[in-house]
C-alpha cells in the first residue's frame, strides 16, 4: 500500500501545475478530443487531460477500446466530463466543438525500428484524422503526437490546405518530450534542481534533427565540460531508442510522452484563455530558418501561435548541429508533403 506521505507529494507534484479545482474557477468551457486515446500514450494522457482543471469536456476517440477507457477515466472526481467514442461512424461527434484536438493515435516504434519505418502506417492514419478535423471542428489546435512528427505535420496541414481550412497558427508538432528529457539529463548532469530548469530545443522530432541548445540552458552550468554537451546532446537525441530498448520489445515511450502531451496540452488551454507568457517549444511552420516547418520556443496565445521566436545565441557546436540536420529534416518534410499530395 502507498504510503500517505507519498500520496501527499505526488498530489502536490500534480497541484504545481495547476490541476485543481480551484484554478478551474470562471475559466471558460473547453473541450479536448484525443484521437488513439486507447493506445500506450492516450490512456495517460486521458488521465492527466481528466486531471486539469482547464478541461470541462474530455472527448476520448480510438478504432476500438475507448468505451473501457473512458469509463475508468470518468470516475476520477475532477470536473471534465469524459465521453468515449469508437470507429469511424462515432469520428465526428467526438470532435465537435473541439478547442484542443491530440493526436496519438497510430503504432509505436519497437526495437529496431525507426521513425522512418513508422511512416507508412501513421501517415496514413494521420491524413484520415485530420480530413475529419477539417470538416468537424476546423477551428480546434491541433496537437500532434503522431510520429514521424517531421512527416505528419506537413501532412495535415497538406490536408487542411486541401480542404481550405488550414491556419499556421493552430497547427503543431508536440516537442515537449525532448524539452523534458533535455531538461532531466541536463539537471542530472548539471547537480541542479530539476524543477528549475529549461532548456530549449530546436530542429524536428527525430534523431540528429533534434537539437538541445545547453547553451541557452537554465540554470547557467560552469560545470560541464564540451564532451558533457556532446554527450547530452546524444542522449536527447537517442532517448526514444534508450526507452524502447529498455522495454525490450514490449513498448516505447508512453508515460514520458503522455506527460509531455498533457503539459503541450495544458499550455495551448491557457493561452486560449488568454494567460500571458505561455511559451514552449513547438515544431511549427516556421520562418527561422530556411525550411518550411521548424521547431523552436512559440508564444501561445488566443488564436494558437501568437510569435514564433528566434533561436537567439548559439555555440559553435549548436551551430553545427543545426547545419547538419537541415538535410535530413528537409526530407522528411518533403516526404510528408509529397504523401498527402500524391494519396
Amino acid at each position: 500500500m502507498m504510503r500517505p506521505s507519498l500520496l501527499r507529494t505526488a498530489a502536490q507534484h500534480l497541484r504545481r501545475r495547476d490541476y485543481s479545482s480551484a484554478a478551474a474557477a470562471a475559466q471558460p468551457d473547453r473541450k479536448v478530443a484525443i484521437l488513439g486515446a486507447a493506445g500506450g500514450i492516450g490512456q495517460p494522457l486521458a488521465l492527466l487531460m481528466k486531471l486539469n482543471p482547464l478541461v470541462s469536456a474530455l472527448s476520448l476517440y480510438d478504432i476500438a477500446g475507448t468505451p473501457g477507457v473512458a469509463a475508468d477515466v470518468s470516475h476520477i472526481n475532477t470536473p471534465a466530463l469524459v465521453k468515449g467514442f469508437m470507429a469511424d461512424d462515432q469520428l465526428a461527434e467526438a470532435l465537435q466543438g473541439a478547442d484542443v484536438v491530440i493526436i496519438p493515435a497510430g503504432v509505436p516504434r519497437k526495437p529496431g525500428m525507426t521513425r522512418d519505418d513508422l511512416f507508412k502506417i501513421n501517415a496514413g492514419i494521420v491524413k484520415g484524422l485530420c480530413t475529419a478535423i477539417a470538416k468537424h471542428c476546423p477551428n480546434a489546435l491541433v496537437n500532434m503526437i503522431s510520429n514521424p512528427v517531421n512527416s505528419t505535420v506537413p501532412i495535415a496541414a497538406e490536408v487542411f490546405k486541401k480542404a481550405g481550412t488550414f491556419d499556421e497558427k493552430k497547427l503543431f508538432g508536440v516537442t515537449t518530450l525532448d524539452v523534458v528529457r533535455a531538461k532531466t539529463f541536463y539537471a542530472g548532469k548539471a547537480n541542479v534542481p530539476v524543477t528549475g530548469v529549461n532548456v530549449p530545443v530546436v530542429g524536428g522530432h527525430a534523431g540528429v534533427t533534434i537539437l538541445p541548445l545547453f547553451s541557452q540552458a537554465t540554470p547557467a552550468s560552469n560545470a560541464l565540460s564540451h564532451e558533457d554537451l556532446k554527450a547530452l546532446t546524444k542522449r536527447t537525441q537517442d532517448g526514444g531508442t534508450e526507452v524502447v530498448e529498455a522495454k525490450a520489445g514490449k513498448g516505447s515511450a508512453t508515460l514520458s510522452m503522455a506527460y509531455a502531451g498533457a503539459v503541450f496540452g495544458d499550455a495551448c488551454l491557457k493561452g486560449l484563455n488568454g494567460v500571458p507568457d505561455i511559451v514552449e517549444c513547438s515544431f511549427v511552420q516556421s520562418t527561422v530558418t530556411e525550411l518550411p516547418f521548424f521547431a523552436s520556443k512559440v508564444r501561445l496565445g488566443k488564436n494558437g501561435v501568437e510569435e514564433v521566436i528566434g533561436l537567439g545565441e548559439l555555440s559553435a557546436f549548436e551551430k553545427e548541429g543545426l547545419e547538419s540536420l537541415k538535410g535530413e529534416l528537409l526530407s522528411s518534410i518533403e516526404k510528408g508533403i509529397k504523401f498527402a499530395q500524391e494519396s
